[in-house]
Protein backbone atom coordinates (compact mmCIF):
# COMPACT_ATOMS: atom_id res chain seq x y z
CA UNK A 1 0.00 0.00 0.00
CA UNK A 2 1.40 3.18 -0.57
CA UNK A 3 1.19 5.92 2.00
CA UNK A 4 -0.16 9.15 1.18
CA UNK A 5 3.21 11.86 0.88
CA UNK A 6 1.75 14.59 3.03
CA UNK A 7 4.13 17.92 2.88
CA UNK A 8 3.52 20.32 6.34
CA UNK A 9 3.85 23.72 6.58
CA UNK A 10 5.18 25.35 9.95
CA UNK A 11 1.64 26.44 10.95
CA UNK A 12 0.62 23.08 11.36
CA UNK A 13 3.30 21.32 13.00
CA UNK A 14 3.67 25.07 15.08
CA UNK A 15 -0.36 23.81 16.08
CA UNK A 16 0.77 20.14 16.96
CA UNK A 17 3.51 20.60 18.84
CA UNK A 18 1.42 23.46 20.95
CA UNK A 19 -1.26 21.62 21.20
CA UNK A 20 -2.91 21.63 24.80
CA UNK A 21 -4.37 17.91 23.90
CA UNK A 22 -3.71 15.08 21.73
CA UNK A 23 -7.12 15.58 19.82
CA UNK A 24 -6.35 18.46 17.89
CA UNK A 25 -5.95 18.32 14.40
CA UNK A 26 -2.28 18.99 13.63
CA UNK A 27 -1.25 16.80 16.52
CA UNK A 28 -3.50 14.03 14.89
CA UNK A 29 -1.71 14.41 11.94
CA UNK A 30 1.24 14.50 13.36
CA UNK A 31 0.64 11.22 15.20
CA UNK A 32 -0.71 9.74 11.87
CA UNK A 33 2.51 10.26 10.66
CA UNK A 34 4.30 8.62 13.73
CA UNK A 35 2.62 5.64 13.46
CA UNK A 36 3.22 5.53 9.73
CA UNK A 37 -0.38 5.43 8.10
CA UNK A 38 0.96 8.44 6.40
CA UNK A 39 4.63 10.18 5.43
CA UNK A 40 4.96 13.56 6.94
CA UNK A 41 7.19 15.67 5.24
CA UNK A 42 8.97 19.12 5.63
CA UNK A 43 11.98 21.11 5.01
CA UNK A 44 14.65 22.47 6.77
CA UNK A 45 13.08 25.99 6.38
CA UNK A 46 9.97 24.95 7.78
CA UNK A 47 11.89 23.63 10.80
CA UNK A 48 13.71 26.84 11.35
CA UNK A 49 10.96 28.64 11.29
CA UNK A 50 8.88 26.61 13.68
CA UNK A 51 11.83 26.51 16.09
CA UNK A 52 12.14 30.49 16.05
CA UNK A 53 8.34 30.93 16.83
CA UNK A 54 8.43 27.92 19.59
CA UNK A 55 11.22 29.22 21.32
CA UNK A 56 9.96 32.98 20.87
CA UNK A 57 6.18 32.82 21.95
CA UNK A 58 6.13 28.75 23.93
CA UNK A 59 10.09 27.69 24.54
CA UNK A 60 8.58 25.02 27.04
CA UNK A 61 7.13 23.47 23.81
CA UNK A 62 10.68 22.95 21.95
CA UNK A 63 11.10 19.74 23.54
CA UNK A 64 7.62 18.51 22.55
CA UNK A 65 9.35 19.83 18.29
CA UNK A 66 12.04 17.91 19.16
CA UNK A 67 10.00 14.37 19.74
CA UNK A 68 7.83 15.63 16.97
CA UNK A 69 11.18 16.04 14.55
CA UNK A 70 12.39 12.66 15.47
CA UNK A 71 8.93 10.56 15.37
CA UNK A 72 7.11 12.14 13.19
CA UNK A 73 8.34 14.01 10.55
CA UNK A 74 11.23 13.81 7.38
CA UNK A 75 12.77 16.86 6.96
CA UNK A 76 14.17 17.40 3.80
CA UNK A 77 17.13 19.81 2.25
CA UNK A 78 15.36 22.96 1.15
CA UNK A 79 15.53 22.98 -2.93
CA UNK A 80 18.50 25.17 -4.65
CA UNK A 81 18.02 28.48 -5.98
CA UNK A 82 17.89 27.29 -9.47
CA UNK A 83 16.00 24.41 -8.75
CA UNK A 84 13.15 26.89 -8.24
CA UNK A 85 12.87 28.35 -11.43
CA UNK A 86 10.02 26.35 -12.81
CA UNK A 87 7.97 27.20 -9.52
CA UNK A 88 8.49 31.40 -9.99
CA UNK A 89 5.46 33.10 -9.54
CA UNK A 90 3.20 30.28 -7.74
CA UNK A 91 4.08 31.41 -3.99
CA UNK A 92 5.73 34.32 -2.82
CA UNK A 93 9.40 34.54 -2.69
CA UNK A 94 9.81 33.39 0.64
CA UNK A 95 7.49 30.78 0.57
CA UNK A 96 8.61 29.31 -3.02
CA UNK A 97 11.25 26.75 -1.76
CA UNK A 98 8.65 25.28 0.45
CA UNK A 99 6.82 24.60 -2.95
CA UNK A 100 9.44 23.44 -4.33
CA UNK A 101 10.63 21.20 -1.55
CA UNK A 102 7.09 19.64 -1.09
CA UNK A 103 6.53 19.45 -5.29
CA UNK A 104 10.30 17.98 -5.23
CA UNK A 105 8.98 14.99 -3.07
CA UNK A 106 6.53 13.98 -5.00
CA UNK A 107 4.04 15.16 -2.24
CA UNK A 108 0.21 15.05 -3.27
CA UNK A 109 -0.84 17.11 -0.20
CA UNK A 110 0.30 20.63 1.71
CA UNK A 111 -1.40 20.92 4.61
CA UNK A 112 -1.37 24.39 5.60
CA UNK A 113 -3.52 27.02 7.90
CA UNK A 114 -3.10 29.86 5.00
CA UNK A 115 -3.30 29.38 1.38
CA UNK A 116 -3.25 32.73 0.17
CA UNK A 117 0.46 32.87 -0.75
CA UNK A 118 0.25 29.89 -3.39
CA UNK A 119 -0.96 30.90 -7.18
CA UNK A 120 -0.84 26.98 -8.46
CA UNK A 121 -0.55 27.64 -12.43
CA UNK A 122 -0.92 23.62 -13.00
CA UNK A 123 -4.31 22.49 -12.97
CA UNK A 124 -5.90 20.24 -11.32
CA UNK A 125 -6.37 21.71 -8.00
CA UNK A 126 -8.61 20.42 -5.20
CA UNK A 127 -9.32 22.49 -2.64
CA UNK A 128 -11.25 21.71 0.81
CA UNK A 129 -11.52 24.18 3.99
CA UNK A 130 -12.87 22.99 6.73
CA UNK A 131 -14.90 25.46 9.06
CA UNK A 132 -13.59 22.96 11.87
CA UNK A 133 -10.27 23.50 12.41
CA UNK A 134 -8.76 21.30 10.59
CA UNK A 135 -5.82 22.39 8.17
CA UNK A 136 -6.64 23.24 4.39
CA UNK A 137 -5.98 20.70 2.03
CA UNK A 138 -4.54 21.72 -1.39
CA UNK A 139 -4.28 18.04 -3.33
CA UNK A 140 -2.54 18.00 -7.03
CA UNK A 141 -3.26 14.85 -9.25
CA UNK A 142 0.33 15.17 -10.76
CA UNK A 143 3.12 17.63 -9.27
CA UNK A 144 4.01 20.32 -11.27
CA UNK A 145 7.90 19.16 -10.99
CA UNK A 146 9.70 20.00 -14.79
CA UNK A 147 10.61 16.61 -14.68
CA UNK A 148 7.24 15.19 -14.64
CA UNK A 149 6.56 16.27 -17.53
CA UNK A 150 9.83 14.60 -19.31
Amino acid sequence: MNKPVVFLDADVIFAGAAAPTEHGASHVILRLGEITLIDCVTSTQVVTEVERNLAEKLPDKLPTLRLILSRSLRVVPDPEPQELTPYKGQADLKDLPILGAALQQGCRFLLTFNIRPIRWSVPPLHYRRSPYGVPDVLQRRRPAHPAASR
